[in-house]
């Protein structure tokens, strides 16, 4: 539950990824991750959460990021 490591981060900023589905099942980690992401020209586009234990505290999270300006739908 470390999160993503700074290395892949720092690869997908330095690649020029335009797209991410990132998972987490930390919501600590996600908001660090997400604000470095953001940091770097990364915008949220949706976040959906996931059950995938039902009755217990657990919800992974599932982010779809885009880089870039926000695109009028």
């Amino acid at each position: 539950r470390r999160g993503c490591g700074r290395e892949a981060l720092e690869a997908v900023v330095k690649m020029g990824v335009p797209r991410v589905v990132y998972v987490s099942c930390d919501p600590g980690t996600l908001a660090r991750d997400l604000g470095y992401l953001a940091g770097k020209g990364y915008r949220v586009e949706e976040v959906q959460p996931v059950d995938m234990f039902p009755w217990t505290q657990h919800v992974e999270c599932v982010v779809y990021l885009a880089w870039g300006l926000p695109v009028s739908r």
